[in-house]
């Protein structure tokens, strides 16, 4: 009895072990047909084993990848593990999901392949239970940063209360992007949203762009101009770079956050504002409020709640997520090719690389590298000039030479290497002292 209960004990604690990994784990038969799926698979893509099993990988994780790029298959053609790549799969209500996976051939005690096991894990970084209500918009930032994660989770919060937010970071870093998502998760999602570079106007023209002006105001003023924040009535006015706003209006917009009005160009009444303001900058507005380029009142003001956005070479675990996230925006845009993805060395690349314009220099990147990519997956070659690894010194070694060349080469390398010692030169070519000299007297070298 024991003999025969070993091998069912060996199972069952086998298939134990793999239903308390965190991994996704489902095995394949040659026929691509499902014949193992554990209890973290059906987690992660809300399919059940028992609906999974004897269906096709296909049928149940419903990517695009399977088409021309399945990695199951080119493990098992190759008869090699494939590490690491990413891919988007679509859970069982729908929604897409980024994943990373690792492949390998399945093979019997004789050596043979007999199918294919892979491993799975979500990247998206947020759980499915409790997610916000506005799914697409959390799934945009694409991270497993904790801090970064802990923005995300509280940011529907913020969003449905009416505080000012203000957003802090480099240029790049996607300050626009949480701008937007408070607007969408907010109870103004219906009305407008409205951003204005504060850097990007003149000073003279900035006033009648942020509050409008009346016919009349000034030469050419016709008839009366709406102003940003009149655009964004009932709904979110995005301050963009507000660090750069002139001294001379940071009073006037001191005044609409407090007291809620505002009074266009050549106007005599003030204007009621229902508008929610984000602002935005990449720059030091506390270290400009001690040098008095930035009032100390509005500051405040804006500062009820405060982000940093942490640059992206401080959390380059997001660059694969980020990657298939730009990629999939892309092949949506890029009709005829199948890019599937990037090879593990230029994923390798691009998590070293230090980012200086940030998330906004890496979707750059990737749309370059989708331009030059017939299709399939993106390889270093396709990358910008500065990224690819630099290629190794030839000295020449690649341009056509004859054989009588070659050997000069060969010997005189020889030569060097055993600083002028020609016996000991000989020795490491295995050629006599005679053939040596013959070599170097065709280059006009005689005996030492």
């Amino acid at each position: 009895m024991e003999a025969i209960g070993e091998p069912f004990a060996c199972t069952s604690m086998c298939s134990f072990i793999m239903d308390s990994v965190a991994d996704g784990v489902f095995t394949i038969d040659l026929n691509w047909k499902i014949t193992y799926f554990n209890r973290s698979a059906e987690l992660i893509t809300g399919v059940t084993a028992e609906f999974a099993l004897g269906r096709t990988c296909a049928e149940v994780f419903r990517t695009r990848d399977c088409e021309g790029a399945c990695v199951l298959k080119a493990c098992i053609e190759r008869d090699q593990r494939i590490l690491h790549r990413t891919m988007t799969i679509l859970h069982k209500d729908g929604t897409p999901m980024q994943v990373t996976i690792s492949a390998a051939p399945l093979k019997d005690d004789a050596g043979r392949i007999i199918g294919g096991v892979e491993t799975f894990r979500e990247l998206t970084g947020f759980e499915r239970p409790g997610r916000a209500k506005d799914d697409r918009t959390t799934q945009e930032f694409c991270t497993r940063d904790p801090y970064l994660s802990d923005v995300v989770r509280i940011l529907p919060q913020i969003a449905e209360s009416d505080a000012t937010v203000l957003l802090l970071g480099e240029s790049g870093t996607g300050k626009e992007l949480f701008a937007r998502a408070v607007h969408r998760l907010s109870g103004r999602s219906k009305g407008p949203f409205v951003a204005v570079n504060c850097g990007a106007l003149p000073e003279q023209l900035m006033e009648s762009e942020l509050f409008g002006y009346k016919a009349g105001a000034f030469t050419d003023a016709r008839k009366d101009k709406p102003g940003r924040f009149e655009l964004a009535e009932g709904g979110t006015l995005l301050l963009d770079e507000i660090g750069d706003l002139p001294y001379s209006l940071q009073a006037k917009i001191l005044r609409v956050l407090q007291e809620r009005v505002y009074e266009p160009l050549g106007g005599v009444r003030s204007i009621k504002a229902n508008v929610r303001v984000v602002a935005s900058t990449n720059r030091d507005l506390a270290r400009m409020v001690e040098e008095g380029l930035f009032r100390g009142d509005l500051y405040y003001r804006l500062n009820v709640v405060q982000f940093k956005l942490p640059p992206l070479r401080e959390r380059n675990q997001d660059v694969p997520l980020l990657v298939e996230h730009f990629l999939r925006l892309r092949r949506g845009s890029t009709p005829g090719k199948q890019i599937s993805g990037v090879t593990p060395e230029v994923m390798r690349i691009l998590s070293r690389y230090d980012y200086p314009g940030n998330i906004r220099e890496l979707e750059n990147i990737i749309e370059y590298a989708c331009i030059l990519c017939p299709g399939g997956l993106i390889e270093a070659g396709h990358l910008p000039r500065h990224l690819r690894p630099a290629a190794p010194a030839n000295n020449g070694w690649d341009m056509p030479m004859s054989m009588v060349e070659i050997r000069l080469q060969a010997a005189q390398r020889a030569v060097r290497r055993n600083q002028g010692n020609r016996n000991a030169a000989c020795r490491e070519l295995g050629i006599t002292k005679d053939t040596l000299r013959r070599i170097l007297r065709n280059n006009g070298e005689g005996e030492e």
